[in-house]
């Protein structure tokens, strides 16, 4: 799943470590969220959407595979 974090973090100003300490999580999950490693939880997404006052589809673009795969 794409998302937007990296960009919302850069705008606010923030590193990797200053939001993984508003979240509660390390410098690497965030690491891993924005370049697609890691998919967050749902808790963890809401958090975001909350610190980020934006709505869970405007921060994570789902794309939808078909079932071919492709």
């Amino acid at each position: 799943m794409n998302n937007r974090v990296r960009a919302l973090r850069k705008e606010s100003g923030w590193t990797q470590s200053d939001l993984a300490e508003k979240l509660g999580v390390s410098r690497q999950t965030i690491n891993a969220i924005e370049t697609g490693k890691y998919d967050p939880s749902l808790s963890l997404a809401f958090r975001i959407g909350l610190l980020f006052t934006s709505p869970l589809e405007d921060i994570f673009l789902f794309q939808e595979v078909s079932p071919s795969g492709k």
